[in-house]
Formats: C-alpha cells, sequence, structure tokens
C-alpha cells in the first residue's frame, strides 16, 4: 500500500493535493465533475468582513504562460458565509480551511474570530497581501513588523491552526516567513500572485480596469520553487506550496523542494479535473518508484 496521507501542524489531509483560494469557489462549483472528498483539503475563496463587490470589469486577461487576475476578493462577508455558505460544503469529506482576508487588523480579527466558531473548520489562511487602508495601501505582507503584527493578533484569538498566506512581492521572502513564524503562524503558504500587467496595443490601454493584477500559472513557477525551497530551509514549521503547479509533476518538484502539500491554482480554470488527476498521478509517481510514502519526498531534493 502506497500511502499518501501527510499530517500538517497536527491536520491529517487523506493526500498532499489542495486547491487554491479563488480558483475552486467553494467547492460545490466542482461537484459535477468530481467528489471533493477526493482532495486533502479545499481552500474556499476569501472572506472579509463585510461584503466587497470586487473590482470593475475586466479584471482577468490570459498571457502567454497564465493569466492577469485583479477580482479584488468579492464576496459577500464573513456573516452571509457563516450563515450561507458554510452549512452547505461543511459535511464535505475533506479539510475546508477558508482564506480570511481585510483591511485593517481589525477587520482580520472580527473575520478570524466567526470563523473560530466553526465546528468543521480545522484551519485558516491568513491573506497578508491586502493592502492596509491605514497605512497609505501597503501590503500587509511586504514589511517584516506590518506581517508579524497582523500574525499576532490573528494569533491571540484564532484558536486553531493559522496559516498565513505570503506574498512574492518582496525583497527577501525568508525575512518575511521568519517574521510570521515569530508573529504565531502554524503553516505557511506560498507564493501568491506576482504583481503584473498587460497592454491592448491596438487600443492603447491596459487590459486590466485596475491596470496592474496578479499573476499566476505555470510562468510563476520557478520563482515560487526557489521561494520554496528557501522558506523551508528558514523556517521550522510547515510550508504549503503552489504556484504554476499544471501536473503531478510540477508538484512532485513542490515536495522535493519543501512543501509538505500543494495548491492547485489556475490550472482549475483549464480543467476542472486537474486537481483529482494530480492525486493520481502522484500516486502513480510512487509506485513507478517503488516509494511506500508520499513524506519521503519531502525536502528530499538532491543538491550535493
Amino acid at each position: 500500500m502506497t500511502n499518501l496521507s501527510v499530517n500538517i501542524a497536527g491536520i491529517t489531509f487523506k493526500n498532499p493535493v489542495t486547491t487554491a483560494s479563488g480558483t475552486f469557489g467553494y467547492g460545490e462549483e466542482f461537484r459535477d465533475f468530481f467528489d471533493p472528498g477526493k482532495l486533502g483539503g479545499i481552500f474556499v475563496k476569501a472572506v472579509t468582513g463585510s461584503n466587497r463587490e470586487g473590482n470593475a470589469y475586466p479584471r482577468m486577461a490570459e498571457t502567454a504562460s497564465g493569466m492577469l487576475n485583479s477580482v479584488g476578493l468579492q464576496n459577500k462577508g464573513v456573516d452571509h458565509f457563516v450563515r450561507e455558505i458554510y452549512p452547505r460544503i461543511k459535511d464535505f469529506d475533506t479539510h475546508i480551511i477558508v482564506n480570511v482576508s481585510g483591511s485593517t487588523i481589525e477587520e482580520y480579527v472580527r473575520v478570524a474570530e466567526q470563523i473560530n466558531e466553526l465546528q468543521n473548520i480545522p484551519a485558516i489562511e491568513l491573506n497578508i497581501s491586502c493592502p492596509n487602508v491605514k497605512q497609505g495601501g501597503m501590503a500587509f505582507g511586504t514589511i517584516p513588523e506590518m506581517s508579524e503584527e497582523v500574525t499576532r493578533a490573528v494569533r491571540n484569538v484564532y484558536k486553531k491552526v493559522l496559516m498565513v498566506k505570503l506574498s512574492p512581492n518582496v525583497t527577501s521572502i525568508t525575512e518575511i516567513a521568519k517574521a510570521v513564524t515569530d508573529g504565531g503562524a502554524d503553516v505557511l503558504t506560498l507564493i501568491n500572485t506576482l504583481l503584473g500587467m498587460a497592454i491592448d496595443a491596438e487600443r492603447q490601454r491596459p487590459i486590466l480596469s485596475t491596470i496592474t493584477g496578479g499573476l499566476s500559472g505555470p510562468a510563476i513557477k520557478p520563482i515560487a520553487l526557489r521561494m520554496v525551497w528557501q522558506v523551508h530551509k528558514a523556517v521550522k514549521i510547515p510550508v504549503i506550496g503552489l504556484g504554476g503547479i499544471m501536473n503531478a509533476t510540477d508538484a512532485i518538484e513542490f515536495l522535493l523542494a519543501g512543501a509538505s502539500a500543494i495548491q492547485v491554482g489556475t490550472a482549475n480554470f483549464i480543467d476542472p479535473m486537474a486537481s483529482v488527476n494530480i492525486v493520481e498521478g502522484l500516486k502513480a509517481y510512487l509506485q513507478k518508484n517503488h516509494i511506500a510514502d508520499v513524506n519521503d519526498l519531502i525536502g528530499a531534493l538532491k543538491t550535493d
């Protein structure tokens, strides 16, 4: 028998394949294609303190090897999530993890407090790439001190597993990772999207309404791999890797670099079966290479 289960901060995932926030809805949307219970976990779309309409259209653009998005965390707020969404997804046979976002530390704390009361949610993923409106729009995750401050504030009220999603738009990813770890994070997820833009040459105008947006997909995979490898070596807490994972080989590379699990994002827009196909591909790789336990791959990259 091949073991695919991994334990991350005390949570046992049936396999290391999960879905990235914002690319898989609340999991319900994919039930026509496969049983979400086949996955290790689902990171649902961002939840904020109150209703957010998101950015004006157009807010997505295809690129040569990925996509740009500036959706703007569109959601109906934490009260709606607790009242309407949670009852529909709480009994999925997989771990449901909520991406928590906000524009102030107070908003992050309020959302985390409410999610903390939901019995079937074992963890949250703190999205610190959000702009702090009290600091002139500077993203929480770009300054170590600010990253640690928001993490610590949420840690003080959230009693379950606290995951923090790191922004790659920084000079030193390890410095941010250490600050967040000091703030009380149990797990790090990385990377979030890279800042990019697209231009319509005929119209001589930006394609996105917001001019710039987050780049995801195959183009960012080499950067994501490098950052996961660096962070895995720099901190003692588990890392979940994402960024351009399109198939099982990509997933295996992230595990070798030090990720204890992976998230599938942009691939879900191309093939709704991408994540479950990665589970099967990972299983086939282990069997082919006579590896009995997927945990033997984690951090096993040979560099000497």
